[in-house]
């Protein structure tokens, strides 16, 4: 059987961390990964996914990732069910992560943290994130870690509207 999970998105709250009686680490956390395609108005929805993280890599992601973190996982999906307080059966989904990857800058990551601080992450904001994701697209002599732009409505070949390719160029 196969159950592995692969997610890219971006942190809705800071990580929850906390100690199991035994004293493992343990964080939850909830990630918004856009979806592939737009809804009838053209906006990009997303799925904010429940994630929990055990041990050493829990208190390494509390310790760096905050609200907005663009984050990579891997992992896989669990379920679970309990009885709450009421005496209702509770069924919850959610990703245990093995790993995770900070996908963004230390820098770019505070420039963002404190570009949007008390601010909301609602619809006047998407419009930076898009700004600030194709200024990484750029290329400039000084800086060293730059990181490719990967938008989806990004035309990879700039602004020439006919590619000239000869029949003789093509495979079939």
């Amino acid at each position: 059987m196969i159950n592995n999970v692969v997610l890219v998105g971006r942190l809705t709250r800071d990580p929850d961390l906390r100690y199991t009686p035994s004293g493992a680490a343990v964080a939850t956390f909830n990630l918004a990964v856009n979806r592939n395609f737009t809804n009838q108005s053209g906006e990009r929805e997303a799925d904010f996914i429940n994630c929990v993280i055990w041990r050493k890599s829990a208190e390494t992601l509390a310790n760096y990732a905050r609200k907005g973190t663009l984050l990579g996982v891997t992992g896989r999906i669990q379920t679970r069910n309990y009885e709450n307080q009421q005496g209702q059966r509770v069924y919850v989904t959610e990703v245990v992560c093995d790993n995770f990857q900070l996908l963004e800058s230390k820098s770019a990551s505070e420039q963002r943290q404190q570009q949007f601080s008390g601010g909301n992450f609602g619809q006047s904001n998407q419009s930076n994130f898009n700004q600030n994701d194709q200024s990484f697209g750029q290329t400039s002599s000084n800086t060293k870690n730059e990181m490719p732009n990967f938008d989806r409505d990004v035309n990879p070949f700039g602004s020439a509207s006919n590619i000239d390719i000869s029949d003789d160029d093509l495979p079939f």
